[in-house]
């Protein structure tokens, strides 16, 4: 799970691009970090380039396939 500490640097914001979920092979949409559904993997990806990354755990059948969700971008 993201964490920080000063919550002067993050704004709320109810944003339809948190709520896409990026499937394996698609571009990032947006630059930031993203979690995947599966198993709760954080990355940095910049928008454009193919998410996830080549070091991504591979996942059970009980984690399902990986399934990226912004959670943190700059607006």
């Amino acid at each position: 799970m993201a964490t920080y500490k000063y919550s002067q640097y993050l704004n709320p914001l109810n944003h339809a691009a948190f709520d896409t979920i990026t499937l394996v092979g698609q571009k990032a949409p947006y630059s930031g970090l993203y979690r995947c559904e599966g198993c709760g993997h954080e990355i940095v990806s910049t928008y454009g380039n193919t998410l996830p990354p080549q070091n991504h755990p591979q996942h059970s059948v009980a984690q399902g396939a990986i399934r990226w969700r912004l959670i943190v971008t700059h607006k």
